[in-house]
C-alpha cells in the first residue's frame, strides 16, 4: 500500500479536527475535535512506521504513548467541563471566555472593587445598615 493513502486520510482528519476546534462553541465537541486530531497523528505515526519498516516499531510505540496521553486528557477535560456545567449551567466556550476575562476598564464597578479596602468595606456595610 502506498504511503499517500493514509497520509491524505490523516491530513483530512486533522483538518476536520482543526475546524471543530475553531468553529465549535460546545466544550465537549471541542474535546472530541482534539481527539480527532490526535487520532490523525496516530494514523500518521503507524503509517510511517510501516512504510519505513522499522525493526523497533518506534511509530507504534509512540502511538501507544499518544493514546495514553489522549485518554488522560479526555478524562481530565470531561471532568473540568462537567464541573463548569454544574457551576455555570452551560458549556458554551464563548460565555466561559467572557466570564474569565472579568470586568473591563469600562465597567464602573471595576474601579471600586479594586480600590476597596477592608476598612472601607466595613464602613460601607455600616452605612447600608444605618439607611435600612
Amino acid at each position: 500500500m502506498h504511503l499517500a493513502y493514509p497520509a491524505v486520510l490523516s491530513v483530512l482528519l486533522f483538518c476536520i479536527g482543526i475546524y471543530g476546534v475553531l468553529a465549535r462553541r460546545n466544550a465537549i465537541l471541542v474535546l472530541m475535535s482534539v481527539e480527532l486530531m490526535l487520532n490523525a497523528v496516530n494514523l500518521n505515526l503507524v503509517a510511517f512506521d510501516v512504510w519505513l519498516r522499522d525493526a523497533l516499531h518506534s511509530g507504534q510505540a509512540l502511538t501507544l504513548f499518544t493514546i495514553a496521553i489522549a485518554a488522560a486528557e479526555i478524562g481530565i477535560g470531561l471532568a473540568i467541563v462537567l464541573m463548569v456545567y454544574r457551576n455555570r449551567g452551560s458549556s458554551d466556550i464563548d460565555r466561559l471566555r467572557d466570564t474569565a476575562e472579568g470586568h473591563g476598564p469600562d465597567d464602573p464597578g471595576a474601579l471600586d472593587a479594586l480600590t476597596t479596602t477592608p476598612d472601607s468595606a466595613a464602613t460601607a456595610t455600616q452605612k447600608a445598615e444605618a439607611t435600612a
